[in-house]
């Protein structure tokens, strides 16, 4: 009874209310069931700022300014929060009788990207203390030697045979990663990458009966093999991160095992599928545009602002949303207290007021790094680092060691609308490069 009552008030309800509001026109609302923007939400992105900087819509407000969207996750008038501060009070309480605290959501406390202060910043200074830019970059040897023995893999398959290079290279070199820094043993990888597909649904809204029910199914399954493996790491520790988070005794304040769950799910949601999407929405960039590809063989010290470019085309991470604490002033506009700002991560990042031409995909954009695809203030992303060098490193080598890589017909996008990739990419590999060989 509570997972239905659950359901409708957090999709259900709302997937009425949308379908309703499509119809009048709303942009939120077209953007979560119009099918056509999974597609090209990037028209509607535009038309949301030609009608000004911030736009009230029948639902919530909404923003596609670059200049806004910066403001409003930066602003401390502005807090994350859950679709249900916006019902009235009976639905509230049901919505509260109706959570289950066995289940960890990535968009639910306590997880990082639903809390605040204090919680928030006690939360984030003890994952921080682990996941340095010091401990990131020494696992670049490790993405590389990873992304190398992918790629040998692929050449026993032929140079004219097509290959789907997401179930085959940018989804197995994330999940290479991402295992080791939650310590997962080879053998149950296969698990991860499994919590990983059925979970990446759970940050969008108006899922039906069915896509609401896998989507838990894969998140109590993940949480009760978490709950094992966490287990065994405070048995056995071993030098990967969560290990040290586990282990971590900060003034003799430790993460509950609760908050590590958090953690651990969370990696897997946002450290996992999105470097997916970049791989591969990557790939599909420089394929289609074959003279950026030239210029990065040219001269690959491009690759980083490369990876920028790709961030900012082609966000993995197409919107996000924030609650006003008290009524505050937008742009001119008066948001009231509880009213909620979607704002649309993918838009900001080709605002023309912003970037030149901005549907052009251009390695060499001076200022392709001003994107927000990893979101910003207390909340940036605090993976972006090693999501950055996971980009650099799997795309790079993948046009160097296939350097006639052609794409296939066949190509299908993912159906989530929160997250943006590719769900299939066939592509044809041609002739191998000789590989390097290492001086003796």
């Amino acid at each position: 009874m509570r997972t239905v009552v659950r359901w409708t008030l957090q999709h259900g309800l709302p997937r009425a209310l949308m379908l309703r509001a499509a119809r009048a026109g709303d942009a939120q609302a077209r953007l979560i069931v119009d099918p056509g923007t999974c597609d090209d939400p990037f028209t509607l992105h535009a038309e949301v700022r030609a009608r000004g900087p911030i736009v009230r819509g029948r639902l919530t407000y909404i923003t596609a300014s670059h200049d806004v969207v910066k403001d409003v996750l930066r602003n401390e008038d502005f807090r994350v929060g859950d679709i249900s501060a916006a019902f009235p009070w009976p639905l509230n309480l049901a919505h509260e009788w109706s959570f289950d605290p066995t289940v960890l959501h990535p968009l639910e406390p306590p997880s990082l990207l639903a809390v605040e202060p204090p919680e928030h910043t006690r939360y984030r200074r003890q994952v921080s203390r682990v996941f340095t830019v010091r401990a990131v970059e020494a696992l670049r040897p490790r993405i590389q030697a990873a992304a190398d023995a992918l790629l040998d893999d692929l050449v026993a398959a032929g140079p004219t045979s097509a290959v789907d290079l997401v179930a085959s290279y940018a989804t197995m070199l994330p999940v290479t990663v991402i295992a080791e820094i939650l310590g997962v043993p080879p053998d149950e990888r296969s698990e991860v990458l499994t919590y990983g597909g059925g979970a990446a649904p759970s940050l969008d809204l108006g899922l039906s009966w069915r896509e609401f029910r896998d989507v838990d199914r894969s998140l109590r399954a993940f949480d009760a093999w978490l709950g094992k493996h966490l287990q065994r790491l405070r048995q056995a520790p071993g030098d990967d991160l969560l290990s040290q988070l586990v282990t971590l005794d900060d003034d003799g304040e430790r993460l509950s095992e609760t908050e590590l769950r958090a953690t651990a799910g969370l990696l897997l949601a946002a450290g996992f599928e999105t470097t997916v999407n970049l791989l591969g929405s990557g790939t599909e960039l420089l394929l289609r545009n074959p003279e950026q590809l030239a210029v990065l063989r040219a001269d690959p010290s491009g690759w980083p602002n490369a990876v920028e470019e790709v961030l900012r085309v082609e966000s993995p991470v197409q919107l996000t949303a924030r609650s006003a604490l008290r009524t505050t002033e937008v742009a001119g506009m008066s948001v009231p207290a509880g009213q909620r700002v979607v704002a649309l991560l993918a838009g900001a990042n080709r605002d023309p007021a912003v970037f030149a031409d901005p549907n052009r995909f251009d390695v060499l954009r001076s200022n392709a790094k001003e994107h927000l695809s990893f979101s910003g203030g207390r909340h940036f992303c605090l993976g972006a680092s090693l999501a950055r060098m996971e980009g650099e490193i799997g795309l790079r080598t993948l046009f160097e060691r296939f350097p006639e890589l052609t794409l296939a017909p066949g190509a299908v996008r993912r159906r989530t609308r929160v997250l943006r990739g590719w769900e299939r990419l066939p592509a044809i590999l041609g002739e191998p490069a000789p590989k390097e060989r290492t001086p003796t």
